[in-house]
């Protein structure tokens, strides 16, 4: 090689560092002139109730290995959180639906945001009994009856509120398939109030998300399941055969009450708001979801034969 060439060669790796460097110069730059990033930084959150315990524990964890960030989330019926959809401080909902091409091209128009969204898990609804009830094999067509008033006991199905909450949006939609419910139907302040009402009246059921009551290591949900009992509902798959929304029966939809639950993002650079979606949809978040006994979405789950005494 000439002295000539060299020098070339020298000048083009001179030339490469320096604009590399003003790159990642100006890279950083952007970023601190960012309100928030990934590692610092608040943002607000609207999730839905029923998802509280788990939402709780992917916010500490994340917060824990980010001490820098602070992420509030504020728990209310699903109806409030996709209100906030138009509330441009609020950077996330999280919700057990996407948003409608309507919704999306709203946000687009009122925020000039592009509202991202994404499935990280599947719950189960859960159905729940007094500890003393017999009615703790149901199928879809008792579930039915009960909930719009024509089955053969005088049941009477407790929710999370009556109007508004994700639970009864489910059970009206995927359900009933957009029929009524019973106008006895009752609704608790929150799904722990549900729990607690059922405990106390041997006259009612009970409708919860699997979060509640799926984790049998958290003392708190033990306490719960001391309280009431879990009924069994026959399979989506095979008549005749009575299941709990078990995590694998989740996984598989072999348990017939099955839902998503998804984040809709709006935020235009990668802030907190995409640090906080990755973080649920990455390895940690996933096995977060999948300790509190949904389905993750993103991370396979070993299913083997089990024998269950209970």
């Amino acid at each position: 090689m000439t002295v000539y060439s060299k020098r070339i060669r020298l000048i083009t790796l001179l030339t490469w560092m320096t604009v590399s460097g003003i790159g990642c110069k100006s890279y950083e730059a952007r970023e601190n002139e960012l309100p928030d990033t990934r590692n610092r930084g608040t943002i607000h959150v609207s999730a839905d109730e029923s998802f509280k315990p788990v939402i709780d524990e992917q916010v500490q964890v994340y917060e824990s290995n980010h001490p820098g960030t602070h992420i509030l989330v504020d728990y209310k019926p699903e109806a409030d959180c996709i209100r906030d959809m138009l509330v441009d401080s609020v950077r996330m909902l999280i919700v057990t639906r996407r948003p409608s091409l309507e919704e999306k091209e709203l946000i687009a128009d009122s925020l000039r945001k592009e509202a991202r969204s994404m499935v990280i898990a599947r719950d189960g609804v859960s159905v729940i009994v007094h500890p003393d009830s017999p009615d703790t094999l149901l199928t879809m067509n008792d579930i039915k009856q009960i909930l719009t008033g024509t089955f053969k006991k005088n049941l009477i199905p407790v929710f999370d509120g009556v109007k508004a909450t994700s639970t009864v949006r489910f059970i009206i939609d995927s359900v009933l398939r957009g029929g009524s419910l019973t106008p006895k139907a009752m609704a608790a302040r929150s799904s722990e109030g549900v729990i607690n009402y059922v405990a106390d009246h041997p006259g009612v059921i009970g409708f919860i998300g699997v979060s509640w009551i799926g984790n049998r290591e958290d003392p708190e949900q033990l306490s719960f399941l001391k309280k009431v009992k879990v009924a069994r509902l026959e399979s989506a798959d095979i008549p005749g055969n009575y299941v709990k929304a078990y995590q694998a029966y989740i996984y598989i939809r072999k348990y017939p009450m099955v839902r998503d639950l998804v984040y809709i993002l709006k935020e235009n650079y990668r802030g907190l708001g995409t640090g906080f979606a990755n973080f649920m949809s990455g390895e940690i978040g996933q096995i977060i979801f999948k300790r509190a006994y949904l389905a993750p979405s993103f991370k396979n789950l070993s299913i083997r034969p089990v024998k269950l005494n209970e």
